[in-house]
């Protein structure tokens, strides 16, 4: 999902489809809430005699075209989960970045996390 919205915004589109899912919608609604990219909507589509869903995000940019979403870091993965506790959790980019983590609480921004005092599995850092 990642790859795809900064594929997407290296080559100057508007708008990025990406299939769905509860975790991909949560952490595009994430990045909404910290302006990394526009509107995220979810919509049904037809292929064939199937239908799925998709998203449909809407990216960011200044003025001079820069993506508002520079670069981001994949923290865990399938052969390594990495956990992190509340007073862990580190600002990413000296504040201009946030980490999204899994929680018991659901998915939420890095910043959320500490103030609420949790931990979880730490899936990525945006900046």
């Amino acid at each position: 999902m990642l790859i795809r919205i900064k594929n997407a915004q290296a080559v100057g589109k508007e708008h990025v489809s990406i299939p769905s899912s509860r975790l991909k919608l949560k952490i595009a609604q994430i990045l909404k809430e910290n302006n990394f990219v526009g509107e995220v909507e979810k919509k049904k589509r037809k292929a064939k005699k199937t239908e799925f869903d998709y998203l449909f995000i809407a990216l960011k940019y200044d003025e001079d075209k820069i993506p508002a979403m520079n670069d981001f870091k994949l923290i865990s993965r399938p052969s390594r989960h990495m956990y992190v506790r509340a007073d862990e959790i580190k600002q990413v980019h000296s504040g201009y970045g946030i980490g999204v983590l899994s929680t018991s609480k659901g998915v939420m921004s890095s910043k959320e996390a500490r103030k609420q005092g949790l931990g979880g599995e730490m899936l990525f850092e945006v900046w």
